[in-house]
C-alpha cells in the first residue's frame, strides 16, 4: 500500500510521525547513530546511544516544559539534542538556546560538585532558511567564539543547523555519508525506488522501515494524521506568505498613487514657476535690459534668454 493522501511509497521525515518513526525509536537507534556521526564528520565517533525522555520540566512547577523531537546521549554521556523544524520561526535561534539549557541544567549536581559539564550538541533540521542570499552555506555549526582571537572559547555547547531547502546535489554529486543522508531527508518521500547511490547497509534499514506498504494500521492511521497536520502547516505558510506578498502588492500600488500625485503636484509648480520667469525674461528683454542682467534675476540662462 502507498499512502492514499499523495500516493507515496516512501514516508515523509519531516512529518512528526515520520521522523520520531526514523530516528526516535530503539529499533532504528542505527540509523541516528549514522546520521549523527555523518554531521559530525570525523571529528566525534558515536558507537552508541540512549533514548531520553524527549518531556524536558523546568526546575519549579510553574516553568515552561520543553518537548524534544528526539532527545539521547552518547556512549561518554554527552546529551545530542535533535529538532526537525517544520517551519519558519520568527525567534528559532531564541528557542533552540533555550532548549540547550534543559541538558545543561539536568547534568547539575546535589551536594558536593566542581561544575564539570558534558558536552551538548543541539542540531536542527530546518525546513527554511536562514539566509537567502548565500544559496550554498547551508550547514551552520555554531560555538561560543572570542571574537578578538576568533578560537572557541567553549567547546562543550554546539549548535548545528541544516538549512534543507538549499541542498540541491543530485545523486550522481553524492560524495559522502553526509551527502546520502542530507539527500533521503530532503527527498525520500519522493522516490519511488531506493537510489544506486545508498547502497550501505544503513539505507537497506531505512529504506525497509520507510516503506509505508510495511506499515500496520496503527502506524498507517497515525501516519496519515501526521501527514494531514504537516500539509495543514505548509498551506498555513504558504497561505500567510501570499496574503503578505498580496498585501505588500496593494501598498506599494497605493503608496505609488499617493507619491505619483505628489510628484505630479510638485512638477505642476515647477512647471508653473519656470512659465512665469519666462515671461518675465520676455518683459526684461523688450525693455532693453542686459541679457546678463536678466539672467540674474530670472535663473534662465543667457542662451535660454536668447532664444526668447
Amino acid at each position: 500500500m502507498t499512502d492514499r493522501l499523495t500516493g507515496d511509497r516512501y514516508v515523509n521525515p519531516y512529518t512528526d510521525f515520520g521522523f520520531k518513526m526514523l530516528f526516535g525509536t530503539e529499533m532504528n537507534k542505527e540509523l541516528l547513530i549514522s546520521f549523527v556521526n555523518s554531521l559530525f564528520d570525523g571529528k566525534e565517533v558515536i558507537k552508541d546511544l540512549t533514548y531520553l525522555n524527549t518531556e524536558q520540566l523546568g526546575t519549579a512547577e510553574t516553568d515552561r516544559k520543553a518537548v524534544f523531537d528526539v532527545y539521547c546521549e552518547n556512549e561518554k554521556g554527552e546529551k545530542i539534542l535533535i529538532e526537525m523544524q517544520r517551519g519558519e520561526q520568527q525567534f528559532f535561534k531564541d528557542r533552540s538556546v533555550y532548549y540547550s539549557t534543559f541538558p545543561i541544567r539536568e547534568q547539575g549536581r546535589k551536594g558536593e560538585w566542581n561544575y564539570e559539564l558534558k558536552a551538548v550538541y543541539v542540531i536542527g533540521i530546518l525546513n527554511f532558511t536562514f539566509y537567502d542570499e548565500d544559496s550554498d552555506y547551508f550547514h551552520h555549526e555554531v560555538k561560543l567564539v572570542d571574537i578578538n582571537t576568533k578560537e572557541v572559547f567553549y567547546d562543550k555547547l554546539t549548535f548545528m543547523y541544516l538549512e534543507m531547502p538549499k541542498f540541491n546535489k543530485t545523486e550522481n554529486e553524492l560524495k559522502d555519508m553526509f551527502d546520502k543522508w542530507l539527500f533521503v531527508l530532503r527527498n525520500l518521500s519522493k522516490l519511488m525506488n531506493r537510489p544506486d547511490a545508498l547502497q550501505e547497509r544503513v539505507f537497506t534499514k531505512l529504506f525497509e522501515a520507510a516503506e509505508i506498504a510495511k506499515f500496520s494500521k496503527q502506524q498507517y492511521d497515525e501516519y496519515e494524521e501526521s501527514l494531514k497536520a504537516y500539509r495543514d502547516w505548509q498551506n498555513t505558510i504558504e497561505t500567510a506568505k501570499m496574503k503578505s506578498r498580496e498585501e505588500g502588492r496593494a501598498e506599494g500600488i497605493e503608496v505609488g498613487r499617493v507619491e505619483g500625485i505628489e510628484v505630479g503636484r510638485v512638477e505642476g509648480i515647477e512647471t508653473g514657476r519656470r512659465l512665469e520667469r519666462i515671461e518675465m525674461a520676455r518683459k526684461f528683454k523688450a525693455s532693453g535690459i542686459p541679457a546678463d542682467i536678466i539672467a540674474q534675476n530670472t535663473g534662465l540662462s543667457e542662451n535660454e534668454i536668447s532664444e526668447l
